[in-house]
């Protein structure tokens, strides 16, 4: 039988154009699956921007990113320190389920499953610029890299790296507005100190504006960073299908913001921003934490939630064209603190756990004997944490703790605490009056510290289980913190002596 060429080259032909539409189709399908950016500030309050109320701060780019996408209103972190917050976004687990990584200066034992890896391994290219995970020794626990993935030095550089196609993860993490403040930031960015709303909780004072100030103008220079950042994902041709959170890892960096569990150290800025996908301009008062990212980003690109994993994603609220309450089981939120900076001897932590609804917070505090701002007198868990550089509000107060009218701000920052406190939030949305005590709430605080208990033991919480906690007496990675030496400012305003040991010979 006499074969025609034809006959070969046709069904060829056919094999490959099959070949050829099923590459496209599987580049189409890796196109569809949205790529994801994190932009986040370091120490960082979510009343500070100018979509959430502020009257003073200037931070159109991020005003525009919540005005046409999704703005949340009750976001927290698990902990109100960097590292832990920064390993429970990663993992999806609250900071108790973590060992070692529930500290600050930790390791993050490399147990732990964290979703840039998954997403790493489903395809997606992962990076990111600045701290990543940290401050600590991610090396200690036997990984090979940051846990947030491999570092780069602009989103540029990482975006060269990407093949035609692929999807990709992004996080930068940026060093503003976390201490030292540039000091005269608010001169040079024309910020009217004047007009600034200074929380009661801290002494409205000149020293106190400017320093406020300071932290302000390093919020314009991050809302200048989330700018350039949405340009370049333009003229990528990536914009359209790339979700942009813009957040923050936990509070400021004041009295009773970082390192506490008041709103001032756990509340969040938190913006989605993906309009061409999801509906925008909804304002959301659903609780969300930033331990939901890892699930959430997981189940947007078709990878499977480990069970570990205890947060939950919120795509569905992405997904729903409303606003306000989307979900009612949304209505609470569970945080807690350990061992933040090297702020007592031998660097005993500070357990502290808190439950947190529209109307109360309650804040249990395992350790009340202990001074949870840190020993005197440098009180290192409020920054500058060894005084060794510029503080001008904690400066302020420690100057001034004798004072008429800031005796009682004073005891407020770094006072010790009582073993319970509660606040009634709408009646005192600063958290300054504890009625853990009061006959008129004794309902209110029995029935939040039962569901409080119930919920740690659900979650395997150490401090309610008696299972081991392996983040006391846990190896700190910053030496020279158990040495501190305070500035010579420091010393001779406040008479300190030139060096202390935190470590008992």
């Amino acid at each position: 039988m006499k074969l025609h060429y034809r006959n070969i080259l046709l069904p060829l032909f056919f094999v490959a154009l099959i070949s050829f539409s099923g590459c496209r189709q599987e580049e189409k399908k890796e196109e569809h699956r949205p790529n994801f950016i994190i932009l986040m500030s370091d120490n960082h309050s979510w009343e500070h921007l100018g979509s959430y109320g502020d009257p003073v701060l200037k931070t159109p780019a991020i005003d525009k990113l919540a005005a046409d996408g999704l703005r949340f209103n009750h976001a927290y972190c698990s902990a109100p320190s960097c590292a832990p917050a920064r390993a429970s976004m990663l993992t999806g687990q609250d900071i108790w389920r973590l060992e070692e990584a529930a500290n600050l200066w930790g390791d993050f034992p490399a147990k732990f499953k964290v979703f840039t890896q998954l997403l790493e391994e489903s395809g997606y290219l992962v990076g990111h610029e600045g701290k990543g995970w940290g401050p600590g020794d991610w090396e200690a626990s036997g990984r090979t890299e940051n846990p947030a993935g491999n570092k780069f030095y602009s989103f540029e550089e990482f975006y060269n790296e990407k093949e035609r196609g692929q999807p990709f993860f992004y996080w930068f993490s940026s060093r503003d507005p976390h201490r030292p403040f540039k000091t005269g930031g608010w001169e040079k960015g024309n910020i009217d100190i004047d007009k600034i709303e200074v929380p009661p909780y801290l002494p409205d004072t000149e020293d106190v504006r400017k320093d406020m100030g300071d932290y302000y103008a390093e919020i314009e220079s991050f809302d200048r960073d989330v700018a350039s950042y949405l340009q370049l994902l333009k003229e990528m041709g990536q914009l359209d299908n790339t979700l942009v959170l813009i957040c923050s890892d936990n509070g400021w960096q004041m009295p009773r913001g970082l390192a506490n569990l008041y709103d001032f150290g756990t509340r969040l800025p938190f913006v989605v921003y993906m309009p061409e996908r999801y509906k925008g301009g909804r304002v959301i008062e659903d609780f969300v934490s930033l331990n939901d990212v890892a699930p959430t980003f997981l189940e947007l690109a078709g990878v499977e939630v480990p069970e570990e994993m205890n947060a939950r994603s919120f795509v569905n609220i992405l997904e729903s064209e409303k606003q306000g309450q989307v979900d009612d089981t949304r209505n609470f939120m569970v945080t807690a603190r350990e061992r933040h900076a090297w702020a007592r001897k031998n660097g005993v932590g500070y357990g502290a756990r808190s439950y947190r609804t529209k109307d109360y917070l309650y804040i249990r505090n395992y350790n009340p004997d202990y001074w949870p701002a840190g020993d005197p007198p440098l009180f290192g868990d409020v920054d500058a944490h060894m005084l060794q550089y510029p503080s001008p509000t904690k400066m302020y107060l420690l100057k001034n703790r004798e004072q008429e009218g800031v005796k009682e701000l004073f005891e407020l920052g770094f006072g010790k605490r009582p073993a319970e406190e509660l606040y009634d939030l709408n009646k005192d949305p600063y958290q300054m009056n504890n009625v853990a005590y009061s006959e008129e709430y004794k309902a209110v605080k029995e029935e939040l510290a039962t569901t409080l208990t119930n919920y740690l033991i659900e979650q395997e919480d150490p401090r309610e289980t008696g299972a081991p906690m392996k983040w006391i007496n846990a190896p700190y990675y910053a030496e020279k913190d158990k040495y501190p030496e305070p500035s010579q400012e420091s010393i001779q305003e406040l008479g300190l002596e030139e060096e202390y040991s935190l470590v008992e010979e």
